[in-house]
């Protein structure tokens, strides 16, 4: 488990958070309104997959989106078969958010517990505007709370309430995301859109329910990050602590050879993750915080498009339409 550079402010003491009516206030002015006035009210072009109920199953052609294999069918008959969907008008969508002891951590213009908020808060009011219900899990080392699907202005409000109460109790012990998608994978029936918010630092062995949560929904993988997770700076001797189990290494960062290793496990704890999330059809969006959440959003967006425009649905927004987002965005 990586550890961290103990170099950063901690976080914003509880009476200096702004109040959950002046987040969505902000979100709404700088983010959702900004993201609807391009899209104009088609956010299905973000979120293409979800919200379907199976119409059919037919033989596999070579243009199909082989994530909708159906391999009981395949099995029985020998030849490969896809389910196919008829489009649902409402949306169900579920936030599984990370609020473990390694999110309080930043460097740059927020700290990662930032970056969920406003990303929780941003979907929440984006899909809340039209029509659509929006639930929300809450974990650190478990599952804390979960939050039931609901629609409305009201339902986002509460759900970043409940993301900046002060007095929120967490669960002890590292984050165990194996149990907190498992019970994802027991409380929501009804195919949803899933978005894991989280910087999956956590203990190993969540793969596999992560594989299962996306063989049922329509998964997203929403990547918290921090660039001193991923290079020191040469600033000299530092405190290292694992945010999660609150061990502690002394160390010395004139070291060239040291920020190497540092430098090195970071790629290849990025490129693990990577593999397995394209492994399992699961598509990212990377939030940093030195970046900026509504132009990840639209670059996100138009990544989809172009990686999968052949699979949407019709009435897709063109390539000009989806520019235009990401120029909108600032990107």
């Amino acid at each position: 488990m990586p550890k961290k550079p103990h170099d950063t402010a901690p976080p914003p003491a509880p009476e200096q958070r702004p109040s959950a009516e002046r987040i969505l206030q902000r979100l709404d002015w700088h983010v959702v309104r900004r993201l609807d006035g391009v899209l104009q009210g088609d956010y299905r072009s973000l979120f293409y997959g979800h919200g379907l109920d199976l119409a059919e199953v037919r033989e596999y052609q070579p243009s199909d989106d082989v994530r909708y294999m159906d391999w009981n069918v395949t099995a029985r008959m020998g030849t490969p078969y896809v389910r196919q969907y008829l489009e649902d008008r409402e949306i169900t969508a579920w936030l599984l958010l990370d609020l473990s002891p390694s999110v309080d951590f930043g460097t740059a213009r927020a700290h990662k517990r930032d970056l969920v908020i406003d990303f929780a808060g941003a979907m929440a009011r984006l899909l809340t505007r039209h029509g659509n219900r929006v639930g929300a899990l809450l974990y650190s080392g478990g599952v804390d709370e979960v939050i039931p699907a609901r629609g409305g202005r009201t339902q986002a409000l509460t759900l970043i309430h409940q993301l900046t109460r002060p007095d929120r109790r967490r669960s002890a012990g590292p984050t165990n995301l194996t149990s907190v998608l498992d019970r994802a994978a027991q409380s929501i029936r009804r195919r949803s859109l899933v978005f894991v918010v989280s910087d999956f630092i956590a203990a190993p062995g969540w793969e596999a329910p992560l594989r299962r949560l996306a063989h049922r929904h329509e998964l997203i993988a929403v990547r918290l990050r921090d660039p001193r997770e991923e290079t020191l700076p040469d600033v000299g001797p530092l405190v290292l602590e694992d945010a999660e189990t609150g061990e502690q290494m002394y160390v010395d960062t004139h070291d060239k050879r040291f920020r190497e290793r540092f430098a090195r496990m970071a790629r290849e704890r990025n490129a693990a993750l990577s593999r397995t999330f394209t492994r399992n059809g699961i598509d990212v969006l990377d939030l940093s915080t030195d970046g900026d959440v509504l132009r990840e959003l639209a670059r996100f967006a138009l990544r989809r498009r172009q990686s999968r425009g052949r699979h949407a649905p019709a009435g897709l927004p063109s390539e000009s339409v989806l520019g235009s987002w990401v120029e909108a965005a600032g990107g």
